[in-house]
């Protein structure tokens, strides 16, 4: 039997995956850097680290420059945004690139999955990253073993880092000290110190949005108002949404105040954040900065918030939502069952007209009604000839809002939330240094709940209190200066001045926002 000869032909070392046919080719290198932050001295070592690898490569004879691919100011704990290290991964599919070098397994990724991810599809197309600070190269045999710890230990430094920046915003909120983003944010902008400052054209529109409110106009009719009066959105857009007002009515921060995390990051990796319903500590900061709004009417408007959102509720239960379409709606009540009178078009034997009817006629609720049917102008008309009852017999009027005036004055003085703030003051040191004790920090954020709530009630009856005192007050300017009758029902009068109007079948019982009230017949 023959024997067998057996030549060895030792393997070839290839690196690359360049399809060219020529002998020794030069290796098509590119370079990844990042830096993680956007200061100066960072930005600096950003440039350097270009300017270090082009030379570094083009230094190398056997090495050909395949491009420098850098991401700034991007973070490195997930490669979604990381636009260059996407170009790079991709021309290296694509045959373009046969060796990648970069400065740590940190600057190439902090997230494990995605660092091992890419390595492996690399590896595929035998192409190698070679990470300078570990002196690693991942088409050794060692590579893949050093590289799987040391893109652990990379992971948990960011984690870590990232545990550390939260602390240290926890502690700057703790402190009273905030960080607001001012970009896009109607009425105000930041010095050169980073403290907010007032915009004053940009205040008079915040102020605009508030008054509109309250004295009636609905969000999309303060947008569509705004729009026609070609005034900008914060963000530099004409198109106005309801959206944009509510979120401008609800915003403390035109009083002076700061809510701080209202959204909290869910995981270093995915960077998502979230709404904050109580997961993580909120920080309420007071006069933090110079307001827009006065702390009074910022809570008048929180109350019509309120109101508007569910202003009624049925006998049978039946909720019905604030509609302000017209002057009159949700001011119109029925004298007989209290519910709600509703504005109709009726056609009745060819003839239309506009009336206003009790809702429980309306609707199929239960509830028997008999309320008699009004016209529209017929009640136009009974709202003015109240509001000229009231201005032809100003002198008795003016009397009955000076003794209604001085009845509020004599009511307890607005409530003092000092010794809340103090005690509220205390308690948030308790938690920072009982952070570790489970049983006393729960009973400690118990406590700072209850008393946030009881300041809220006290704030609420001072704003209360004191939008009596407007509206007398309003009730009062307007008698002082009107001197003839009213000719014609005014939407912005009506809005100001009147509380509710009660239909009975042979009167109509008006009452005023300042307390007053007068019947006429019908």
């Amino acid at each position: 039997m023959t024997t067998r000869n057996v030549t060895v032909i030792p393997a070839r070392k290839r690196i690359g995956n360049s399809a060219k046919a020529e002998e020794l080719p030069k290796l098509r290198v590119a370079a990844y850097c990042r830096v993680s932050t956007d200061s100066e001295e960072q930005a600096t070592s950003y440039e350097a680290q270009i300017e270090h690898y082009t030379n570094y490569i083009k230094s190398n004879p056997e090495w050909e420059l395949a491009g420098i691919f850098a991401d700034e100011g991007i973070t490195g704990t997930n490669t979604k945004k990381r636009e260059e290290f996407n170009r790079m991964i991709e021309e290296c599919m694509q045959g373009k690139i046969d060796m990648i070098i970069t400065k740590s397994i940190s600057r190439f990724a902090r997230n494990t999955l995605d660092c091992l991810k890419y390595i492996r599809q690399l590896k595929e197309k035998n192409i190698p990253v070679y990470f300078e600070k570990e002196n690693i190269n991942t088409l050794d045999s060692k590579g893949e073993i050093l590289l799987t710890i040391m893109a652990s230990l990379a992971q948990q430094e960011s984690q870590s880092l990232s545990q550390n920046v939260k602390l240290g915003i926890q502690y700057r909120y703790q402190q009273g000290k905030i960080h607001i983003n001012h970009n896009r944010f109607l009425g105000y902008t930041k010095d050169k110190d980073g403290n907010l400052v007032i915009v004053p054209e940009e205040a008079e529109i915040v102020k605009r949005i508030y008054r509109e409110y309250l004295e009636g106009s609905s969000m999309l009719q303060i947008a569509r108002g705004l729009e026609a009066d070609g005034i900008l959105t914060g963000a530099g857009n004409h198109r106005w949404h309801t959206s944009t007002i509510n979120k401008i009515l609800r915003n403390e921060k035109y009083i002076g105040d700061a809510l701080l995390q209202k959204t909290y990051t869910v995981d270093f990796l995915s960077k998502k954040r979230v709404a904050n319903n109580g997961i993580v500590p909120q920080y309420y900061v007071e006069n933090s900065h110079e307001p827009i709004i006065p702390r009074e009417i910022y809570m008048q408007v929180q109350e019509q918030l309120v109101k508007r959102r569910c202003v009624h509720i049925s006998k049978n239960g039946k909720k019905r939502n604030y509609s302000n379409n017209h002057p009159l709606s949700q001011m119109v009540f029925c004298g007989k069952c209290h519910e709600v009178f509703r504005r109709v078009h009726w056609n009745n034997r060819g003839k239309k007209s506009i009336v206003w009817r009790c809702v429980s006629r309306l609707e199929n609720t239960g509830l028997f009604c008999t309320a008699s049917t009004i016209l529209e102008d017929t009640l136009k008309e009974k709202i003015v000839e109240a509001i000229n009852i009231a201005v032809s017999g100003k002198n008795s009027f003016l009397t009955i809002l000076k003794k209604n005036i001085e009845t509020v004055l004599s009511e307890d003085l607005d409530e003092s939330t000092a010794d809340i703030d103090k005690r509220l003051e205390e308690l948030q040191t308790d938690l920072i240094q009982l952070a570790n004790s489970k049983e006393a920090y729960d009973n400690i954020v118990n406590e700072i709940y209850r008393l946030r709530d009881l300041r809220q009630e006290t704030l609420s009856r001072n704003a209360l209190r004191q939008d009596k005192r407007d509206r007398i007050a309003e009730m009062t300017d307007f008698l002082n200066m009107q001197t003839g009758d009213i000719t014609e029902f005014d939407d912005k009068l009506v809005r100001k001045l009147i509380e509710k109007a009660t239909v009975y079948n042979d009167r109509l019982v008006v009452e005023f926002k300042s307390g007053l009230e007068i019947e006429v017949n019908l």
